[in-house]
């Protein structure tokens, strides 16, 4: 293995290229990545970063924005295939559908989507900005959220903003289920829960959140996986349950040695996630494959909504 991270490391030297991976990626992916970040971080530093080649190990909507937020900029992705559960749950013509019911309304989508649906939606968002984006739009036009039913039942409850909200869902997340929540929290009463708001948990999370006097009250965060970063630094507690893809917490460990970090269900993996490996990372920086690449007007069109969320929060 050893050899072949030398070779990356040279041949990105070569490309004077930058690699840019998702907190869910294999540990000896994020070990050897420029950034290592969620989807907002990855979109802002891709556009931030000094580099003409950009290789994103993540999945394919990632790409997508990146190429999208970055014109002028070559974009590669180590796997193709590597795509996402939750973005295949919407396509452009469910959109365009639902705006010719409500011609005065606002489209806001998560960026785990493909970028012609982002072309038909006014604004993206990630799990780290959403609240803010719903919260930034005019109090009285209506609102499709889309795709992550989960996401959409949180930003409900918290901005109070009565939302239609497509019913996708990523598979992972939708196993993370109250049943598993529940048997964490008796089984470590004195750790602190960081609940994605994409799971299938999420809504017993919440009420676990506010409950006094329950086990985990008051310790239970509804969080982005950035953001997981931020308050594990921060929490004086020192062992943590982490309900969303496993692969967070390799970051996690690595940014805080002296504490605990365990996984809501070890089973919570993205297959999609773990399929960029060193060496399709070696070939694509040899052989500049596979470049992604957006239709111009798709692009542009998309590009309206990326920037929007770029731009808050």
């Amino acid at each position: 293995m050893a050899s072949l991270i030398d070779e990356i490391h040279s041949l990105k030297r070569e490309r004077h290229a930058a690699i840019l991976a998702h907190n869910y990626q294999r540990p000896e992916i994020q070990d050897l990545a420029d950034v290592v970040a969620d989807s907002l971080q990855m979109a802002r530093r891709a556009s931030a970063i000094d580099a003409p080649v950009i290789v994103i190990c993540g999945v394919h909507f990632m790409a997508e924005t990146a190429a999208i937020a970055n014109p002028d900029k070559r974009v590669l992705i180590p796997e193709p295939g590597a795509g996402c559960s939750l973005a295949e749950t919407i396509q452009a013509a469910d959109v365009r559908r639902w705006r010719a019911e409500h011609p005065e309304g606002v489209v806001v989508s998560y960026v785990n989507t493909s970028a012609a649906v982002k072309a038909e939606s006014d604004y993206c968002c990630t799990s780290g900005n959403a609240v803010a984006v719903v919260n930034a739009l005019p109090p009285d036009v209506p609102v499709l959220f889309l795709p992550d039913f989960f996401l959409g039942q949180y930003l409900k409850r918290v901005t109070g903003r009565d939302l239609d909200v497509w019913l996708g869902e990523c598979h992972v997340h939708a196993g993370l289920t109250r049943e598993l929540l529940d048997e964490k929290r008796a089984a470590y009463p004195d750790a602190e829960f960081l609940v994605h708001p994409e799971c299938g948990c999420v809504t017993s999370a919440m009420y676990y959140a506010e409950a006094e006097g329950d086990v985990a009250g008051g310790r239970t965060r509804i969080v982005s996986t950035e953001q997981m970063m931020t308050r594990a630094r921060a929490s004086s507690a020192r062992r943590f349950v982490v309900a969303t893809e496993t692969g967070v917490l390799h970051r996690l460990r690595r940014e805080n040695p002296t504490k605990e970090f365990m996984a809501a269900a070890e089973s919570a993996e993205c297959r999609y996630m773990k399929m960029i490996t060193l060496e399709n990372l070696r070939d694509s920086l040899r052989d500049l494959k596979h470049e992604v690449k957006v239709p111009a007007e798709t692009a542009t069109r998309a590009r309206r909504a990326i920037e929007r969320m770029l731009a808050i929060g």
